[in-house]
């Protein structure tokens, strides 16, 4: 069949070819031009193919018409100069398609996103605007429930090769987990994924944020600006290692040998952690997941005092992490939850008062979240943290002396015994003002079993504090 043999296709054609293409340089606007018109060329053969399979009638003879000289035209039905217009373009998109693979942006995925944020703590006596400060700065807190992920600047940077090994950098100044272990360091992930036996059969290696729980560390992909109890205080923050990645049908499981927290062991300490996890997507609805960290890793205990009385650093002591999280996500409604739990050796805080001998830190702990779009841009949001760290004193991931900012620990002059449950209960709404802008705003009572936060405008320890926090995100 030849398709461009009927006038009305053709007369369609020349018209949707009329107006003269700009000269425009960029490489987008050159693509889209090219994919328009071959889109138009599809239509019009569709149309062809419907016109020549519908029956016809024989039509009475018609007179012969005067001759008249021929009109020049191209192929498919074009003028020359339509025709040559089409060329040029078809030859510079071809040009352009080979400069971007020659500079290796063939396969290249570019994304990335900003949220500044306010942030009021009524104990802490702080309110102002937060937004590229240093995650580890002691001088403002370190890393804190009121002083996570959020307030970054984040590039994303994703290359597939023709083989289809993935290689990733994602970088995030003074913001990123790179920060927060290692203060020197803007690099939040930098991994490769390369294939073995088949797409789903995969090696993964170097330096990856944790996985666990149902709450992710991007500021897009959270519903509220602050994260949940469990993943502040219970869960690791990275890890620098090699791994598998398999996937099978609804299956989906990870495994590393790595460092937790650490791109490089310190002296006298070698032996790594395993971390996996595990996802399974029942429906296109719901799913749930669980992941573990057994291993060795840092012990932050000040317990131990040298003969002038100044702690003494202990070496990596050994952990036991594990977690279980679900979600349902259907129309108007997200449901997530979590359950975890957790020990690490000689990490408490509180040693024992008999002996002075380290002892164990224990914890468990749940939080739940549900969020309703009351409408298609306006969402309603409410989360709820409950964490149990009593024993010994108290004594989390990362937290093995009292924090009267974080409220970790036995109450200042009450029983060294006891720590302090926690609690959290956030509130918070977002709307979407655009497709690249979302803003944010959350209430956060925090509360525990015993007064351990500190109240900087009066020097008194509270049982409760009290946050407000709005952010503007913009992704891309």
């Amino acid at each position: 069949m030849t398709p461009w043999k009927h006038p009305a296709l053709a007369a369609a054609l020349a018209a949707g070819l009329a107006a003269p293409v700009g000269a425009q340089t960029t490489q987008d606007d050159l693509l889209k031009e090219l994919r328009a018109l071959r889109e138009r060329v599809n239509e019009l053969e569709r149309k062809v193919r419907e016109q020549e399979a519908r029956p016809t009638r024989p039509a009475a003879p018609a007179p012969a018409p005067a001759a008249a000289a021929p009109a020049e035209t191209g192929p498919a039905g074009m003028t020359a100069e339509q025709q040559q217009e089409f060329n040029r373009i078809a030859l510079k998109t071809e040009a352009l398609e080979d400069n971007q693979e020659r500079a290796g942006f063939k396969g290249l995925k570019i994304s990335g996103y900003m949220d500044p944020a306010y942030i009021y703590n009524r104990r802490a006596d702080r309110a102002g605007f937060q937004f590229l400060n240093r995650i580890d700065d002691e001088d403002n807190g370190g890393y804190a429930y009121d002083n996570s992920y959020f307030g970054a600047a984040v590039l994303d940077l994703i290359k597939e090769t023709d083989s289809n090994t993935r290689w990733r950098l994602t970088l995030a100044p003074n913001r990123g987990v790179g920060t927060a272990f290692n203060g020197n360091s803007i690099v939040q992930e930098a991994s490769v994924s390369v294939p073995l036996s088949d797409l789903q059969t995969r090696v993964i290696a170097g330096q990856l944020p944790d996985w666990s729980g149902y709450e992710f560390l991007p500021a897009p992909q959270n519903k509220l600006i602050t994260h949940n109890l469990l993943f502040d205080f219970t869960l690791p923050t990275a890890y620098t290692g090699v791994g598998m990645e398999l996937t099978r049908g609804k299956w989906l499981s990870k495994v590393m040998l790595a460092n937790m927290n650490a791109s490089r062991r310190s002296p006298g300490n070698k032996a790594p952690v395993l971390a996996y996890r595990i996802d399974y997507a029942r429906g296109e609805f719901q799913g749930f997941g669980f992941a573990g960290v057994h291993g060795k890793a840092a012990n932050f205990t000040e317990n131990v005092l040298d003969a002038d009385g100044n702690p003494v650093g202990q070496p990596d002591s050994t952990v036991h992490l594990f977690e279980f999280d679900a979600y349902f996500i259907r129309g108007d409604w997200t449901v997530q939850g979590q359950v975890s739990v957790g020990t690490q050796k000689k990490a408490a805080i509180t040693p024992d008062p008999d002996s002075g001998a380290l002892r164990d830190s224990r914890w468990w702990g749940l939080s739940t979240l549900a969020a309703y779009k009351f409408t298609p841009r306006l969402e309603g949001i409410a989360r709820l943290d409950y964490l149990n760290n009593k024993k010994h004193g108290g004594g989390l991931l990362g937290y093995s002396t009292a924090d009267d900012h974080n409220g970790v620990g036995p109450a200042p002059n009450g029983d060294p015994e006891r720590g302090a449950n926690r609690y959290a209960l956030s509130l918070g709404t977002s709307y979407l003002l655009n497709l690249n802008t979302t803003l944010r705003a959350e209430y956060r009572l925090d509360r525990a079993s015993v007064p351990v936060f500190l109240d900087e405008d009066s020097g008194l320890y509270k049982k409760s504090n009290h946050l407000l926090g709005a952010s503007v995100l913009v992704s891309f």
